[in-house]
């Protein structure tokens, strides 16, 4: 584990959640978690991780994610398994 993956971890499971992620940091820990990203329709990508599906999108006009982008992938993350504490854990 990276001390930015642990930061992002950290970032994204905090509330409220921090408004200055980039999608490129999102991008780089959902591939570190093992997860699949393909381009979906327009901004849109398809998430598979731990067996469960799911899109995000990708920011429009930025490349700096919403907190509502962070509270999806969150959900997202959630919804897999993945938790601070289980990121923790498995890094020990």
């Amino acid at each position: 584990m990276s001390h930015k993956h642990a930061n992002l971890m950290r970032s994204i499971f905090q509330d409220p959640p921090s408004a200055n992620i980039h999608w490129r940091e999102v991008e780089s820990l959902l591939h570190h978690l093992g997860a699949e990203i393909e381009p979906a329709h327009g901004a849109r990508f398809k998430i598979t991780l731990n067996r469960v599906e799911a899109f995000l999108h990708h920011p429009h006009n930025s490349s700096t994610c919403s907190r509502t982008d962070i509270k999806a992938l969150r959900d997202v993350l959630t919804h897999a398994g993945v938790t601070l504490s289980s990121y923790e854990a498995s890094a020990q």
